[in-house]
C-alpha cells in the first residue's frame, strides 16, 4: 500500500510575477505552504499543463517567496518561460535531502550555471548564522550569470566575500570557477565547501576536496521521473538522486566516483557519458 501526503500530491499554483535572470533564464514565484518550509538543495516536480513534468531546484527569499528559476533548454523549460503572471502550473514536493546548513566556522560555496539557484538560497541562510562565507559565481558569459543581485546583496554582512568569474571575461575573472577555489584551498582551511553545476565542474571540486581533505556537499541532477525512489532513473551506483540526494557528501561521492563526473542514465535508461 503506497500512502500519499500533502508533499507528495500535486497542488496547482498561481504565478505571482515573473522575472529575467540574465539573457535565457526566468524566475517564476508563487505561494505554496509546503514550498515555504523547504531547505537549500531541495527540489519540486513541476507540472506544465499538457505538456510534461519536470524537477526544479526552489529556492526561498529571506521575504519567504518561494521561487523556481527555468533555463531555456528544452521543450518544457520554454513553455515555463513563457509563463506570465496569473498563469498555473503543478507543484509537488519539496522531495530529497538538502544542504546540511553550517551554523559556525568558514566555508567555501561555489557553483557556475544553474547551479547557482539552489546556491543563492543557500547563502542566503548562512548569513543567519556567524559564518565566514567565500561566495564564488561562474558562468559562460555576464549574459548568463544567474541572481548577480542576489548573491552581491550577500556581501552585505562583512562575513561574506564574492567572486565572480566568466569563461570570457566580459565579468569578473576570466577563468572558469574552479582555478580561484585552487588558490583559495592553497592558503586556507574552510571546515565546508558546498558546490552545484555542471557535473565536471563538481568532479573537480571533489578532487579538490579529496586533496586537502575537506568536507564537502554537492548537489546532482539526473533524469527523474517519479521524484520518489520507485523509477530508478536516477540512480548513481546504489543511490537515488532523487531521495538519497540530491546533495551528496564526498564520502557518498567516493562510493560512486566510477559514475560521478563520467556517465548517467539517459530517457532510455542507458548509460551514457557526460
Amino acid at each position: 500500500m503506497v500512502y500519499h501526503t500533502d508533499v507528495d500530491c500535486l497542488r496547482i499554483v498561481r504565478i505571482k510575477k515573473t522575472k529575467a535572470e540574465g539573457s535565457r533564464a526566468r524566475t517564476l514565484a508563487f505561494d505554496d505552504e509546503n514550498c515555504r518550509k523547504a531547505i537549500p538543495g531541495q527540489f519540486v516536480m513541476v507540472w506544465i499543463p499538457g505538456l510534461d513534468e519536470i524537477p526544479m531546484s526552489i529556492s526561498c527569499s529571506p521575504s519567504n517567496e518561494v521561487s523556481i528559476t527555468v533555463e531555456k533548454v528544452g521543450q518544457a523549460t520554454e513553455a515555463l518561460c513563457e509563463l506570465k503572471r496569473d498563469d498555473q502550473i503543478g507543484i509537488r514536493g519539496p522531495f530529497g535531502n538538502g544542504f546540511s546548513i553550517a551554523e559556525k566556522g568558514c566555508v567555501l560555496i561555489a557553483g557556475g550555471g544553474t547551479g547557482l539557484i539552489p546556491l543563492a538560497f543557500l547563502g542566503e541562510k548562512l548569513i543567519e548564522f556567524p559564518v565566514k562565507t567565500t561566495f564564488l559565481a561562474g558562468a559562460k558569459t555576464k549574459d548568463q550569470l544567474l541572481f548577480q543581485d542576489r548573491i552581491k546583496s550577500l556581501t552585505r554582512t562583512s562575513e561574506t566575500k564574492m567572486v565572480v568569474t566568466t569563461d570570457d571575461g566580459s565579468c569578473g575573472l576570466k577563468c572558469v570557477v574552479t582555478e580561484p577555489v585552487k588558490k583559495l584551498l592553497a592558503k586556507k582551511r574552510f571546515d565546508m565547501i558546498y558546490t552545484c553545476g555542471p557535473e565536471p565542474m563538481m568532479h573537480k571540486m571533489f578532487l579538490l576536496s579529496e586533496q586537502h581533505n575537506l568536507p564537502l556537499q554537492a548537489s546532482l541532477e539526473r533524469f527523474m521521473r517519479c521524484s520518489v525512489g520507485m523509477c530508478g532513473s536516477c540512480m548513481v551506483g546504489g543511490f537515488r538522486v532523487c531521495q538519497d540526494g540530491p546533495v551528496f557528501t564526498r564520502e557518498q561521492l567516493h562510493s560512486v566516483e566510477i559514475e560521478f563526473g563520467h556517465s548517467k542514465l539517459d530517457l532510455d535508461g542507458r548509460n551514457t557519458k557526460i
